[in-house]
């Protein structure tokens, strides 16, 4: 076997992808995350982020599979073959592809937003579960939105959790970090209308104008928004709840939003 086929769950570059997928401090201080999968492997090659590390298991991917990963990977990228055992060790999903990465983060500013004209964002305040907010990105890939923005943010951007839900949503929707104050100097400086989904003082989603510059802010299904954002809101805006429960998940109720400014800009 050569140097770059690694049969030992031991092996510290293993050990270390292994820290990776589970300790958020430990991609921090690495400036790496971890993705899982040829497809996700693919939207973040498509997204021009930079690939460290590839390890890979030719019995599960595939050789053919492999040409076509390999084919599109930079010739400094550390790649090591992997044993199946290994595989199934550092595999952090079930039927996964074969493949597993070490990716440079690359993290937005607001500032280097490009947003076009009357551009719809959806900004999320202390959303703390990586599900949800996987799931909210992959919306948001759906409904074309020009920015994602997650305010005062509980979960790490490049949790394998949100990058598995958001199934490659993280690498095609501009996504970016920061405190709620400094977000809504950004919108209100370039005129982006700011709606606050809550039930308090608030008006049915679909009889408010989504046509303009839109920002639509969700907080947490517990505890719901920040003074700050209620006070910062142009309009309130709620779903009408017709049963006993009088909430949805966050990420349901952010897809029904983004798809009502969606419809009424398809006019």
């Amino acid at each position: 076997m050569t140097d770059n086929y690694i049969s030992s769950a031991q092996n510290p570059k293993i050990k270390r992808l292994l820290l990776l997928q589970q300790k958020s401090s430990e991609r921090r201080k690495a400036n790496l995350f971890v993705v899982e999968g040829q497809r996700e492997l693919e939207h973040c090659l498509e997204a021009n982020l930079v690939i460290d590390t590839v390890f890979y298991c030719p019995q599960i991917l595939g050789e053919e599979n492999w040409a076509r990963v390999a084919s599109m990977l930079d010739a400094a990228v550390k790649v090591f073959e992997v044993s199946a055992d290994v595989y199934n060790k550092i595999a952090y999903r079930g039927g996964t592809e074969g493949v597993v990465a070490e990716v440079v983060p690359h993290y937005l500013s607001l500032e280097e937003l490009n947003l076009p004209e009357n551009p719809l964002v959806v900004v999320l305040e202390s959303v703390e579960k990586p599900g949800n907010l996987g799931a909210i990105l992959r919306s948001a890939d759906a409904a074309k939105v020009d920015a994602v923005v997650v305010c005062d943010p509980l979960t790490d951007l490049y949790n394998p959790n949100l990058i598995r839900s958001s199934i490659g949503g993280i690498f095609s929707v501009p996504c970016v970090a920061c405190e709620s104050a400094e977000c809504i100097d950004f919108l209100k400086g370039r005129g982006i209308r700011i709606l606050t989904a809550q039930l308090q003082d608030s008006k049915l989603y679909y009889d408010t104008d989504m046509t303009c510059g839109t920002a639509i802010v969700m907080g947490t299904e517990s505890t719901g928004l920040t003074d700050i954002w209620r006070k910062a809101a142009d309009a309130h805006i709620r779903i009408p709840m017709l049963g006993r429960l009088d909430s949805l998940n966050v990420s349901v109720s952010a897809a029904i939003l983004m798809f009502e400014a969606v419809r009424q800009r398809q006019k």
